[in-house]
C-alpha cells in the first residue's frame, strides 16, 4: 500500500505530524550561537573579561574588563573568541542598546591601558555605547595619563565617548553600584566558575533539545513514509520495531526534560538559599530561556504522543485487517472443501443398515465440519465488530463478511437437503425391511403347518384363524400402493431403488397369492369333511420354486429364491419363536424389549469399537509422529539437551500398550461385533495384559516433569506442525490414563442392557476386574510415594488397601505423660494394609503442578500382620477401630472418615487374618502328618473342616466366583439343633463379610487349646473334655438354640456337637445352648497362643499352631 493511501486513510494522522514537525523546528531553528562555553571553556577561565549581568542606567549591558597583567599576551584568536561569545549572549534587544565596557587599569602603566583601549576598540563586535577606563592609581602613571591623553586623544577616536575615570566613586555616577561586582566597588554578586557552569549546562540542554527534535523529526518522518504491509507476520514486525522506537524516542525525550528541569533547578538554588539574594538580568534571561525550552519540549512530546497513536491505531487495524483477510481465506477454502464433498455425498443407500451407516457418516462429517462453520460464523462477527469500530477498510471487510455468512448458510443447507433425503431413504428401506420381513414369516408360517392336523375340521379351522390373523398384520407392514411410492420417493428413486421396489412388490403380491390359495383350501376342508383330506403343506424344496424372488437373496445371489433364502435366515427362527409365543398367548412386548436391549448392545458395542480404533491411531500417531521422530538424525538438531536419551521416560511403554490394542485386543472385540453380550470374556481373557497399564501410569509423573521441562522445545512444535495436531503432545500422553478409565463406563453400559443374557456373569466379572486394575493402579500411584522405608516394598505381599485416618496410640510400656496426651492429639497418618504388614506414614503434600502435587508419605512405622489383632468397635465412635500388637502392648485407636470406609478396612484386616489361620493350620496339619507317619486323623468332611474338606470347599467357592477365604462356600446358615433331638449337628458359620451389627462372626473352625494334642503331634478339633469352661470369648447374640456368653461366665459341657459346636448350661443361670467350643477354656491345662480380633468386646483369634504351648492372649475390654 502506497503513501498516498496513507494519507487517504489517515488524515488526521498526517495533520498531527504537521504539528509535531512545526514544534520541532522551532525548536531547531531558534538562535543558537555558533560559539558554546563548552568550546572556549579554557579561554574563557582565563577571566580576561567577563559578562557580570550588570546593566548600564538605560539597561545595556555591562562587560567587565579586570585587571589582566598578560591581557597584551592573550592571541588575538583567543581576544576575538571571548568577545564574541560575550556579545552574544545577551537577548537581541538589550544588545541593540550598546554595551557599556569597563576596563579596569588601575594597577597596571599607562603604556598598558593605551594598548588596551585600542585593541578593545579594534575588536569588539558589538555596538558600544561607553568605554569607562580605570585609569592608573599612582601618582607618576596618572599624571602621565593625563599628560598623554591630552596629547594623544585622537589616538582614542571612537564612535562612543571614552572616558577617563581616576576612581571607583567616579565610576559609580555612571553605573550603579548594585550593577558592579565588589572588585569594582558594587554588590553585584558574581562567581565566574557558577557563571561558566551554567553556561556550559543551559548551551548543552539546548543542544539536546534540537537533537530530540530532529530525533523526533525523523523518526515522525518514518512512521509516515511506512507503507501497510501485505500480511500478518509483516505487519506484526513492523508494529513491534516502531513500538520499540517510541519507547526509546519516548526514553530520550524524558532525559531531556530531566536535564532541563536540572539545570532549572540549580539556577534558582540562590534564590531559594536567601530570599533576600538578588538576581542579576543574566540570571533571568538564563532561567527564561531554560524555561522556553522546557516548554517546548513538553509541547512536541504532546504532539508525539498524539501522533503515535493515531499511528498505532493505523498499525493495529491493519493488523486485525490481515488477521481477518488470512483467517477468511483459510476457511473459504475449508467451507469450499466441505461443500465438494457434500455435493459428492449423493449415495442413498441400497439397504436399511446401509443408509445408517450413511447417515452415521453424514452426522459424524457435520460434527467435524462444526469445526469450521463455526470458526466461520465467528470470523464473521470478528468483521462486523471491526465494522463497527470505524475500522478504516469497511469497504473491504464488509464483502468478505458477507460471503462468510453465504457460505455458511448454503451449507447447513446442503447438510439439511442431504439429511432429508436419507431420511426418506431411511423410511422406504424400513418399509421395504418390513414388507420383506412379513413376505419370510408368511412363507414359514405356511411351511410350517402340521399337514396332519389340517385333515380335521378343527385342525383346518385353527390354520386357517392362523392365516387371517397373519393377514391382519398386513395392513401395517405391506406396501399398499406402488404408484403412491412412486410419487412420494421420487426425489431417492434411482434405477436400482426402483428394481429392488418392483421386486419386493412382486414377492409381496406372491406371498398374497399363496395365502389366498391356502385360505381357500383351508375354507373347504373346514366346510366339507365327507372323506379324509389328505391336504399338502409346501415344504422348503417347494417353496424355492416361487417366482418371487427375495431381494435380500436377490442381492447376494440371484439364483437364490426368496423362500429358501428365508428359511436359512436367522430371522426365521426368530420368526418361529414369536409365532410359538403367540400360540401360547403371550404379548409380543417381551420381544420388543429385547429387540430395544439388543440395538442399545449394539449401540454400545460400536461405541466401544469406534473408539477403540480411534484410541490405536492416536497411539500409532504418537510413536510415529513423535517417538520415532527422536531417533531421526534430519530431527536432531532440534532436540534440547535436557530432552536426548530420555525417550523411555517422555512416552513410558506406551509402544506395548499399543502393540497389545492393535494386535490383540482390537482384534477380540471386532469377533464380538455380533454378539456384543460376550464382549465381558474378551477382558476377562486379556485381564493379566491390562496390567501394563500399571506401569506406565507409575511412570506418568517422570514424564510430565520432563515435559514440562522441555514443553517449549522446538522438535515438539515441528512435530506437531507436521502431524496438524491442534493438542500439543501432552494431551495424548494422556490418552491411556483415560481409556483404561473409559473401559468401565463402557462395560457398565453394556451389562445394563445384557441383564439376562448369557454373558451377564461375564460382564459383571469384567467390570470387578476393570474397576480392581483402577484400585490397584491408584495405590500403586500412593505406593511409590513412600519415602524412608529401608525394605522391600514387594517384599510385604500385594497391597490391598490404603487411606487417611486419625490415629491414637496407647502404649503400656509408653510413659504416662505422653500416654495420656496421645489421648486427645490424634496423629494424622496414611496406612497402608498389605497382606503381610500394615504401615503408618505421615502424608506431605507437594507444591508444584500436574502430578508434582500428588503427595508424598515418609515412613513412619509398620507392624507385622502375624502379631496384630483388631477391635472392630469402640465405644463412643461408630467410626473407630483398634489395632494392637503383641498381646495390646501397643494400641492404635483408628479414626476413619466415614463408618463405610472402617468397615471395608476392617472386613479386609479379617480376611487377612483368617487366611493366616487357614494357613497355619494347613501347615500344622501338614507337620503332624509327617511326625505321625500314618494317615491323616479322622475327620469327617460334615464336621470338620479338614485340609481336604477345605480344599474341596474352596473348590466350591471357586466355582460360585465368591471370596475363597469366605466359609459360605462350605457350610451352611442354620445352626446345629439341641442333642436332645438326636439328629447330629449340621455345619454352622458366619461369613467373613457379615456387618459388625451381625455380633456372630467366628472363624468357624475350632481352635487347638490343648497341651496334650501338641505332645503327641496331632493336631485336630477340641476335644470334648467334661468339666467346667470358662468364656473368653463374648457372644451376645442369643437365638432359640444359641446361648449368650460374656467374659468370665462359668458354664458346664453336656455334649459335642459337629462343627467345633458344644451343648453347654450356664452355672449362674442354668440357661442352655450351642456355644462355640473356640471360646470356652478349660479351667485346668495349657492352651496355644493366638491372634485375636474383638468386636464389642468379642476377641476375633487367627492361633498360631506353633510347637510350643503358649498363654491365651486375652485382649483388655475396650
Amino acid at each position: 500500500m502506497t503513501l498516498s493511501l496513507i494519507s487517504l486513510l489517515s488524515q488526521d494522522v498526517t495533520a498531527l505530524w504537521l504539528l509535531l514537525k512545526t514544534s520541532a523546528d522551532e525548536i531547531m531553528h531558534q538562535d543558537i550561537v555558533p560559539l558554546c562555553a563548552a568550546d572556549i571553556q579554557e579561554q574563557l577561565k582565563k577571566r580576561f573579561a567577563y559578562l557580570s549581568g550588570g546593566r548600564g542606567q538605560d539597561g545595556s549591558p555591562v562587560i567587565t574588563f579586570p585587571d589582566y597583567p598578560a591581557f597584551s599576551e592573550i592571541p588575538d584568536k583567543e581576544f576575538q573568541n571571548v568577545m564574541t561569545y560575550l556579545t552574544s549572549i545577551p537577548s537581541l534587544q538589550d544588545a541593540g542598546i550598546g554595551f557599556i565596557l569597563v576596563i579596569d587599569r588601575r594597577q597596571d602603566k599607562w603604556t598598558s591601558v593605551k594598548a588596551s583601549v585600542l585593541r578593545i576598540a579594534a575588536s569588539f563586535p558589538a555596538n558600544l555605547q561607553l568605554v569607562l577606563v580605570l585609569r592608573p592609581t599612582g601618582f607618576f602613571q596618572r599624571t602621565l595619563s593625563d599628560i598623554a591623553f591630552k596629547f594623544n586623544r585622537d589616538d582614542f577616536k571612537m564612535k562612543v565617548p571614552v572616558m577617563m575615570l581616576s576612581s571607583v566613586p567616579e565610576l559609580h555616577g555612571y553605573i550603579d553600584k548594585s550593577q558592579l561586582t565588589e572588585d569594582l566597588g558594587g554588590t553585584l554578586d558574581y562567581c565566574h566558575s557558577r557563571w561558566l557552569c551554567h553556561r556550559t549546562a543551559i548551551e548543552s540542554f539546548a543542544l539536546m533539545v534540537k537533537q530530540t527534535a530532529q530525533m523526533l523529526q525523523t523518526f515522525g518522518t518514518e512512521l509516515a513514509e511506512t507503507e501497510l504491509p501485505n500480511d500478518v507476520q509483516s505487519t506484526s514486525l513492523v508494529l513491534s520495531v516502531h513500538t520499540e522506537k517510541k519507547a526509546k524516542a519516548k526514553e530520550d525525550l524524558q532525559l531531556a526534560l530531566k536535564e532541563g528541569n536540572g539545570i532549572l533547578e540549580s539556577l534558582r538554588e540562590p534564590l531559594a538559599e536567601s530570599t533576600s539574594h538578588s538576581v542579576n538580568q543574566d540570571q533571568l534571561d538564563n532561567q527564561a530561556t531554560v524555561q522556553r525550552l522546557l516548554a517546548q519540549l513538553n509541547e512536541t512530546e504532546a504532539a508525539f504522543d498524539e501522533f503515535w497513536a493515531k499511528h498505532q491505531q493505523k498499525l493495529e487495524q491493519c493488523l486485525q485487517l490481515r488477521h481477518f483477510e488470512q483467517g477468511f481465506r483459510e476457511v473459504k477454502t475449508t467451507l469450499d472443501s466441505m461443500s465438494q464433498k457434500i455435493a459428492a455425498f449423493t449415495d442413498v443407500g441400497n439397504s436399511l443398515a446401509h443408509v445408517q451407516h450413511l447417515l452415521k457418516d453424514l452426522t459424524s462429517f457435520e460434527e467435524k465440519s462444526s469445526v469450521a462453520v463455526d470458526r466461520a460464523r465467528a470470523l464473521s462477527l470478528e468483521g462486523q465488530q471491526l465494522i463497527e469500530n470505524k475500522h478504516y477498510a469497511v469497504d473491504s471487510i464488509h464483502p468478505k463478511c458477507e460471503e462468510l455468512q453465504h457460505l455458511c448458510d448454503h451449507f447447513a443447507t446442503e447438510i439439511t437437503r442431504r439429511r432429508g433425503l436419507l431420511s426418506k431413504s431411511l423410511e422406504l428401506h424400513s418399509l421395504l425391511e418390513m414388507s420383506m420381513k412379513w413376505c419370510d414369516e408368511g412363507i414359514f408360517l405356511l411351511a410350517s403347518q402340521p399337514v396332519d392336523k389340517c385333515q380335521s375340521q378343527d385342525g383346518a379351522e385353527a390354520a386357517l384363524q392362523e392365516i387371517e390373523k397373519f393377514l391382519e398384520t398386513g395392513a401395517e407392514n405391506k406396501i399398499q400402493e406402488l404408484n403412491k411410492i412412486y410419487k412420494e420417493y421420487e426425489c431417492i428413486l434411482n434405477q436400482d431403488l426402483l428394481e429392488h421396489v418392483q421386486k419386493v412388490f412382486q414377492k409381496q403380491e406372491s406371498t398374497e397369492e399363496m395365502f389366498h390359495r391356502r385360505q381357500a383350501s383351508l375354507k373347504k376342508l373346514a366346510a366339507k369333511q365327507t372323506r379324509p383330506v389328505q391336504p399338502v403343506a409346501p415344504r422348503p424344496e417347494a417353496l424355492t420354486k416361487s417366482p418371487s424372488p427375495s431381494p435380500g437373496s436377490w442381492r447376494s445371489s440371484e439364483n437364490s429364491s426368496s423362500e429358501g433364502s428365508a428359511l436359512r435366515r436367522g430371522p426365521y427362527r426368530r420368526a418361529k419363536s414369536e409365532m410359538s409365543e403367540t400360540r401360547q398367548g403371550r404379548t409380543s412386548s417381551t420381544g420388543e424389549e429385547e429387540e430395544s436391549l439388543a440395538i442399545l448392545r449394539r449401540h454400545v458395542m460400536n461405541e466401544l469399537l469406534d473408539t477403540e480404533r480411534a484410541y490405536v491411531e492416536e497411539l500409532l500417531c504418537v510413536l510415529e509422529g513423535y517417538a520415532a521422530e527422536m531417533d531421526n538424525p534430519l530431527m536432531a538438531h532440534l532436540i534440547s539437551t535436557g530432552l536426548q536419551n530420555k525417550k523411555s521416560i517422555l512416552f513410558g511403554n506406551m509402544e506395548e500398550i499399543y502393540h497389545f490394542h492393535n494386535r490383540i485386543f482390537l482384534r477380540d472385540l471386532e469377533s464380538c461385533i455380533d454378539c456384543p453380550e460376550l464382549v465381558g470374556r474378551c477382558f476377562l481373557e486379556r485381564m493379566e495384559e491390562f496390567q501394563i497399564y500399571e506401569k506406565y501410569c507409575q511412570n506418568k509423573p517422570r514424564s510430565e516433569s520432563l515435559w514440562r521441562q522441555c514443553s517449549d522445545c522446538p522438535f515438539f512444535q515441528e512435530c506437531q506442525k507436521k502431524l496438524d495436531h491442534k493438542l500439543s503432545l501432552d494431551s495424548y500422553l494422556l490418552k491411556p490414563v483415560q481409556r483404561i478409565t473409559k473401559y468401565q463406563l463402557l462395560l457398565k453400559e453394556m451389562l445394563k442392557y445384557s441383564k439376562n443374557c448369557e454373558g451377564a456373569e461375564d460382564l459383571q466379572e469384567a467390570l470387578s476386574s476393570i474397576l480392581g486394575i483402577l484400585k490397584a493402579v491408584n495405590d500403586s500411584m500412593h505406593l511409590i510415594a513412600i519415602t524412608g522405608y529401608d525394605g522391600n516394598l514387594s517384599d510385604l505381599g500385594k497391597l490391598l488397601m490404603q487411606g487417611s485416618f486419625s490415629v491414637w496410640t496407647d502404649h503400656k510400656k509408653g510413659h504416662t505423660k505422653v500416654k495420656e496426651l496421645a489421648r486427645f492429639k490424634p496423629m494424622q497418618r496414611h496406612l497402608f494394609l498389605h497382606e503381610k504388614a500394615v504401615l503408618f506414614c505421615k502424608k506431605r503434600e507437594e507444591n508444584g503442578e500436574g502430578y508434582e502435587k500428588a503427595p508424598s508419605y515418609s515412613y513412619k512405622q509398620s507392624l507385622n500382620m502375624t502379631a496384630v489383632g483388631i477391635t472392630e468397635n469402640v465405644k463412643g465412635d461408630a467410626k473407630k477401630f483398634e489395632i494392637w500388637y503383641n498381646a495390646r502392648e501397643e494400641v492404635y485407636i483408628i479414626q476413619a472418615p466415614t463408618p463405610e470406609i472402617k468397615a471395608a478396612w476392617v472386613n479386609e484386616i479379617r480376611k487377612v487374618l483368617t487366611s493366616q489361620l487357614q494357613a497355619c493350620r494347613e501347615a500344622s496339619q501338614h507337620r503332624a502328618l509327617e511326625q505321625s507317619h500314618s494317615l491323616p486323623l479322622p475327620a469327617p468332611s460334615s464336621t470338620s473342616p479338614t485340609k481336604g474338606g477345605t480344599s474341596r470347599n474352596v473348590k466350591k467357592l471357586e466355582d460360585r466366583k465368591t471370596d475363597p477365604l469366605s466359609l459360605e462356600g462350605y457350610v451352611s446358615s442354620s445352626l446345629p439343633k439341641p442333642p436332645e433331638k438326636g439328629k447330629g449337628w449340621s455345619k454352622t458359620s458366619h461369613s467373613l463379610e457379615a456387618p459388625e451389627e451381625d455380633g456372630g462372626w467366628s472363624s468357624a473352625e475350632e481352635l487347638i487349646n490343648s497341651s496334650d494334642a501338641e505332645e503327641d503331634g496331632g493336631v485336630g478339633p477340641k476335644k470334648l473334655v467334661p468339666g467346667k469352661y470358662t468364656v473368653v470369648m463374648d457372644d451376645e447374640k442369643e437365638g432359640p438354640d444359641t446361648l449368650a456368653m460374656r467374659t468370665g461366665d462359668m458354664v458346664e459341657v453336656v455334649e459335642e456337637g459337629a462343627e467345633g459346636l458344644w451343648y453347654v448350661r450356664d452355672l449362674t443361670s442354668s440357661k442352655e445352648g450351642w456355644v462355640p467350643a473356640s471360646s470356652l477354656s478349660t479351667l485346668l491345662g495349657k492352651s496355644s497362643s493366638a491372634q485375636c480380633l474383638s468386636s464389642s468386646g468379642k476377641t476375633y483369634c487367627a492361633r498360631q499352631l506353633c510347637p510350643e504351648p503358649a498363654k491365651i492372649l486375652s485382649p483388655e475390654p475396650v
